[in-house]
């Protein structure tokens, strides 16, 4: 470390504890704030048609990093990328209807909408693209029909069509089903966010489901401009789960030509003919009540441009009490030839990526092969559960982070150094359900 940076070392950190009193205290008329809403919800509670949900989120936070706002973004995150800036993550409203399930014929649907910074990588292609000039975007998550077939092959069979979140990973777009508020490597580089196409899960006997679907590719949707290419893409796998479900196994294939073809203007020559396979398996074992361990592992390869990484991620999750609960998550990721992992500087640069096109800014990246390392460890904090107040969510939740990442290597992506500590906290207010 130069003696420049060390000698900036105390005041940055008295800036980052500023600046995490000041997320702190904007939680906080955040709580009063979702309380006052859940008292309005209690008073008139909204009626919907049977079986039908209507459900929202809210989620804000801020990352404050040791190498400061000045010296680009957070290396190694996308939605938490911004550094020392009170973000609204992600405002999520979701119709639904569930298909159903046993020995009954059922159908359902899903309309999910999200306006926050997290639409800066969720977007698909070819749908709301004058609308993410801004840091904060709109973004369709889901819009989807299902069905619910019994007696198939014995047992069942639940097809979903039209646009829907990726099955591959042990995370989620959707910020509640997460345990910590930074995302995995494998979660930001080395999986698809949302596919429009076809699903089909089988249920047989003895805790089996197979899995098949036909799709446009990674977060992509129909037409010209909203298929980066002109080939079809897929999933495979299987699902395994034990009778009382404390052990689960996914494990899936998505496969299919992702680079941008010649019809954009930095579109690869053969880009629909060479696919990119992105394999992964996420394991959850139910240790006890209290302690929930899963472990992921990932690989992927592009043919086209001859490009390869795999990671592993291991999940520790402990439940104090119905108010508090610890998560350490430990990762590995090998970015084999330095393609997968980068930073994006501008609000549309992910996107233009994506379909071939200039971006605004230049992509950062380690500029080769780099192994890197990150070490999370976060708390989840439910104030109705501690404090009693009937008139708080019960979702209601605080969850501050501290986060390591580190380069194993001869890289230095994060802003020129080896290493990055980032502190994260972001409140989680539901809604509706």
């Amino acid at each position: 470390m130069s003696h420049s940076i060390q000698s900036t070392i105390p005041r940055r950190r008295r800036r980052t504890a500023l600046r995490i009193a000041s997320a702190t205290a904007a939680c906080a008329l955040m709580l009063g704030a979702a309380a006052a809403r859940a008292d309005e919800d209690a008073a008139a509670p909204a009626a919907a048609p049977a079986g039908i949900t209507v459900s929202g989120l809210v989620e804000a936070g801020i990352t404050a990093a040791d190498h400061g706002a000045d010296r680009g973004p957070n290396y190694g995150h996308l939605f938490t990328d911004r550094t020392d800036q009170l973000v609204l993550n992600q405002a999520v409203g979701t119709i639904a209807k569930d298909a159903g399930s046993g020995d009954d014929f059922g159908w359902g649907f899903k309309l999910q909408g999200m306006y926050g910074t997290d639409a800066r990588y969720t977007h698909f292609l070819g749908e709301l693209d004058r609308t993410i000039g801004e840091r904060t975007q709109l973004d369709i998550v889901e819009a989807n029909v299902a069905f619910h077939v019994p007696d198939v092959a014995g047992g069942s069979l639940d097809l979903k069509v039209g646009q829907y979140a990726s099955p591959l990973g042990a995370e989620t777009i959707v910020a509640s089903s997460n345990p910590l508020y930074s995302h995995s490597y494998i979660f930001n580089f080395g999986l698809p966010f949302k596919h429009t196409g076809a699903l089909a899960t089988l249920h047989l006997s003895g805790g089996i489901d197979l899995y098949g679907g036909v799709d446009s590719g990674v977060n992509t949707s129909l037409g010209r401009d909203g298929d980066n290419n002109d080939a079809w893409s897929g999933i495979f796998g299987f699902g395994y789960a034990n009778a009382d479900s404390t052990v689960t196994l996914v494990a899936l294939t998505h496969v299919g030509p992702e680079n941008a073809s010649t019809k954009a203007p930095l579109g690869l020559k053969n880009a629909n003919d060479e696919a990119r396979w992105i394999n992964d398996a996420v394991l959850t074992v139910k240790a006890s009540d209290a302690l929930t361990l899963i472990t992921e592992l990932n690989y992927v390869r592009d043919d086209l441009v001859k490009a390869e990484a795999f990671g592993a991620a291991q999940y520790a999750t402990w439940k104090y009490s119905d108010a508090v609960s610890l998560t350490l998550r430990t990762e590995l990721f090998r970015d084999v030839q330095g393609f997968y992992v980068a930073a994006f500087q501008g609000n549309q640069d992910y996107v233009l990526a994506e379909a071939g096109q200039p971006t605004r800014a230049p992509v950062l990246s380690a500029g080769q092969g780099a192994t890197y390392m990150a070490l999370t460890a976060g708390v989840t904090w439910k104030p109705a559960a501690t404090l009693g107040w009937d008139a708080l969510p019960d979702g209601l939740a605080l969850r501050p982070e501290v986060r390591y990442d580190r380069s194993l290597g001869d890289a230095r992506p994060f802003a020129g150094d080896q290493g990055q500590t980032t502190f994260g906290l972001d409140v989680l207010i539901p809604f509706g359900g």
